[in-house]
């Protein structure tokens, strides 16, 4: 029984200049205690995909247009709004990209990590601020009785991602949507947000949706990883059939690219090309204008995720007809 099921959703803005498909028909679902890596260059709707499922899309000029996503019994797409925000903050958390941004500057760090228990479980303030502390406790943070006190200007970049995972994890959520939670971080402190948000899903036993460009932030910390590209879902698989076999041209180039400690010390390989124009309707495959291996049909036949191994599927029609090892350089 999947946790959260989504069918075909679209998700456009509507604007001035035209109509941009930020999200064109994907579909996926994901188990309870499973952890879905999404990978793909900025632009991609990695991002717009969650936060359509969660209601944050502003409309306008954003419009969901079709699509069901079904998390314990209900869809997402059709809750009444009050009825998404029960379940927002509730049973499904999120971890935003920028926690500077995220943090309300004018309100104490405590006060926004008690707010969730406030609101949805209806605590008092001397047991939602005891739950706070402990929630800070456990990310880390020394001193969080003290510090529950202080502006999210008064904490290091590190420091207020921390906070940002005790506010998430407070109400035991069904399932944690982490986007891009290492952004702007220096290596070390990457590595150890990204061990504490493993070490906090495993001690509460939760699901977890990891949005990220970098591939090695999943290698080690997904199960099974989404590679989208023009809003689409280019190949979908368990992370070690990936990384091992990629079935899509454009898995293999962002592969390529990642900088290597064995590297020969020559350029760095980089894929040719710019994304393509999401106000401008696309035509077979998105990555084909850029991909070495297109030919004829990858402009004209439609770009369907076909399963060719067991939970491991690729959008390449050349692929598909065996024409063509997405690994061959």
């Amino acid at each position: 029984m999947h946790l959260l099921s989504i069918e075909n959703l679209r998700t456009r803005f509507h604007t001035r200049n035209g109509i941009v498909r930020a999200v064109d028909g994907i579909s996926f679902a994901i188990n309870p205690g499973e952890t879905l890596g999404i990978v793909g260059e900025s632009g991609s709707g990695k991002s717009v995909a969650m936060y359509s499922l969660l209601g944050l899309v502003p409309s306008p000029p954003g419009r969901i247009e079709s699509g069901r996503a079904d998390f314990e019994g209900r869809d997402l797409l059709a809750c009444p709004e009050k009825e998404l925000r029960a379940i927002r903050g509730k049973r499904i958390t999120m971890i935003f990209q920028d926690p500077m941004t995220a943090l309300n500057p004018y309100m104490k760090v405590g006060r926004q990590i008690m707010e969730p228990l406030l609101l949805h479980e209806h605590c008092g303030p001397r047991e939602a601020f005891q739950r706070a502390a402990q929630a800070l406790d456990a990310v880390g943070i020394q001193d969080a009785a003290q510090r529950m006190d202080r502006y999210p200007h008064e904490f290091s970049g590190g420091m207020r991602q921390r906070a940002m995972i005790a506010m998430a994890l407070i109400t035991r959520p069904a399932l944690l949507i982490a986007d891009e939670p290492t952004t702007a971080l220096d290596v070390t402190v990457q590595a150890q947000i990204l061990a504490l948000i493993r070490q906090r899903q495993e001690a509460l036993g939760m699901a977890m949706i990891l949005i990220t460009h970098n591939l090695g932030v999943v290698a080690g910390a997904c199960e099974r990883i989404l590679v989208m590209y023009a809003g689409r879902i280019l190949e979908a698989g368990p992370a070690r059939d990936i990384f091992h076999h990629p079935m899509h041209p454009y898995t293999s180039a962002l592969m390529r690219s990642m900088p290597s400690l064995q590297g020969s010390g020559g350029e760095l390989f980089t894929i040719p090309g710019m994304p393509p124009d999401l106000m401008s309707p696309i035509t077979g495959c998105p990555f084909a204008p850029r991909c070495r291996h297109a030919q004829g049909i990858c402009r004209s036949a439609p770009c369907n995720l076909q399963e060719m191994e067991t939970g491991h599927g690729t959008a390449c029609v050349r692929v598909q007809m065996g024409e063509l090892d997405s690994r061959t350089p």
